[in-house]
């Protein structure tokens, strides 16, 4: 079902890529033409430090995606002068867990005389693999890139993220009609923009008198089925309101959540590096990276002597941390089980850069006389994303002995057993361990709510993260600030173990207190080893 809608929301987000920065390439082409003679150029879209930001909603996903415009500095850029234009755009919650997980960067630079561009970069990230490609236009600057080349025709080639700001820049006025050009690689799209008229709009950050705007797409009747429709603000700069379109399976809207001028760092002569998820801390940590079980090092993997560089960025853990839970149960007072995670070593495993986790549990006397279980997870995961690629179980627990290796591939969404077995799973997919790492990267704000896609059971789950509240937490004799979260499934008794976990509310997000309803009874989790100091 996912899958299918998945496909027939195909072409709107390529549509929408152009309208709302989505993942069309940096090197394509347009063309602005209307029936009046060369068009005027409005400088009002291009003040530096102007921030759009967008909230994206879909069917029932109140919140499906986040997009954020910037006007980010003008300065000296490869040895021009030029406005840095920037955009963002990440899908969210579930719908970033089960249909589309998006978390891209663009950025142009245009001519600040004429809006075009003359260089792009865009950052594409899926799942544990990220593209960053950049394209010059090789086109005039200042005064000679207004010449038309025929009437009614702009000069030079537009890029999405450039095309927004320079249609914002047009007269906008009724009755009037724009034509672009678009091309994605082979693909091409002859887009028409038909101002229809004038009306007020209320968004959550208020009303707006706005100029309507119809978007269609040359012998494209399915994309034009959409009715898409673009609210332009009645004034100077054209700020994008509110964006809508007529799916099958709901109705998409993008609305200005939020318009402000904030202050932009200096501009540098050359643009910085390349954007990443994680940017690498300064004192990297010196760590050997540990054997196999069986004394060797893991396919792939680097020699069990060699030193490899411990730094994580800013993650909020370390190669080498070490955190230890005693496991209580009502009716005994000692610990009834230990837990033991560990970050363990940075290295090549299975032809990755990868980071290991492990995680062994087991009973301890006070329960051994009713159950006995012993139990290892290991997870190799990609430092960047945090995403698994190969993970291994051996449960020991009463009678029950169970073993696998799953070989996760992130990219085409397959999990392969060691017995050849095929397991489909959404992009971006976490196992148990994997998750415990990644929740503490999220935002935990309350009320927030997030959704990842989890393995349980060789199977792929939504598990929903909600940020409940802030509350302080008694362990031993401290007591310390922290976040209740709630984990919930997709399933139709979604509580069902009544999963609860509390999590420090500082820079090492530390899961102090984990609880939930077993078969053996309430069940209690809690950190044995707490920092002193707050961090």
């Amino acid at each position: 079902m996912i899958q299918g809608v998945n496909q027939r929301l195909k072409p709107f987000v390529i549509l929408s890529s152009f309208v709302l920065l989505a993942a069309l390439a940096v090197s394509s082409g347009s063309q602005v033409v209307s029936g009046q003679g060369s068009q005027p150029f409005s400088p009002a879209p291009y003040r530096v430090g102007e921030r759009l930001t967008y909230n994206v909603s879909f069917s029932n996903f109140v919140s499906a995606a986040h997009i954020e415009l910037l006007v980010a500095g003008r300065g000296n850029f490869f040895g021009r002068d030029a406005i840095q234009l920037k955009g963002h755009i990440e899908t969210t919650g579930m719908v970033n867990a089960a249909l589309f997980a998006v978390n891209n960067d663009y950025i142009t630079y245009i001519d600040p005389v004429s809006g075009t561009p003359f260089r792009g970069q865009q950052i594409l990230r899926a799942a544990s693999r990220t593209s960053d490609t950049s394209a010059d236009f090789n086109q005039p600057a200042g005064v000679a890139a207004l010449l038309p080349q025929r009437t009614g025709e702009f000069s030079g080639n537009y890029d999405f993220l450039s095309a927004i700001y320079r249609v914002r820049a047009l007269p906008l006025t009724p009755g009037s009609t724009y034509f672009m050009s678009v091309r994605d690689g082979n693909v091409h799209y002859e887009i028409e923009l038909g101002v229809t008229g004038n009306e007020a709009i209320k968004t959550n950050v208020g009303s707006f008198n706005t100029i309507v705007c119809r978007l269609r797409i040359k012998n494209n009747s399915q994309i034009n089925g959409y009715g898409i429709k673009i609210y332009f603000s009645d004034d100077q700069r054209h700020v994008p309101v509110l964006i809508t379109a007529r799916h099958s399976a709901g109705e998409i809207r993008a609305e200005l959540a939020g318009s402000e001028f904030v202050a932009t760092p200096p501009v540098p002569p050359t643009p910085g590096p390349t954007p990443t998820a994680i940017t690498p801390v300064t004192d990297p940590q010196r760590v050997i990276t540990p054997p196999g079980r069986n004394g060797t090092a893991p396919a792939g993997g680097a020699d069990s002597s060699s030193d490899t560089s411990g730094a994580l960025g800013e993650l909020p853990f370390k190669v080498g941390e070490q955190l230890n839970y005693q496991v209580f149960l009502p009716n005994i007072t000692l610990p009834a089980a230990t837990a033991n995670f560990q970050v363990r070593a940075r290295s090549k495993y299975f032809d990755h850069d990868g980071l290991l986790f492990t995680l062994s549990a087991q009973t301890s006397n006070a329960l051994q006389a009713l159950f006995v279980a012993n139990d290892v997870v290991t997870s190799y995961v990609d430092p960047k994303t945090l995403l698994p690629f190969h993970t291994e179980f051996s449960f020991n627990e009463g009678r029950r002995r169970f073993a696998s290796k799953l070989a996760i591939n992130q990219d085409y969404g397959s999990a392969v057993t060691e017995k050849g077995d095929r397991i489909e799973i959404p992009v971006g997919t976490h196992d148990y361990l994997s998750f415990f790492y990644a929740l503490r990267t999220f935002s935990l704000a309350p009320p927030r709510r997030s959704a990842i896609s989890i393995l349980v059971n060789n199977k792929p789950k939504t598990l929903l993260i909600t940020a409940i509240r802030k509350e302080n937490v008694q362990l031993g004799k401290q007591t310390i600030p922290a976040i209740q979260i709630s984990l919930t499934t997709d399933d139709a008794d979604s509580d069902k173990y009544q999963l609860r976990a509390w999590i420090s509310d500082d820079s090492r997000r530390l899961p102090l207190r984990l609880t939930a309803v077993t078969q053996l009874g309430p069940l209690r989790a809690d950190l044995a080893i707490i920092p002193v100091t707050r961090q």
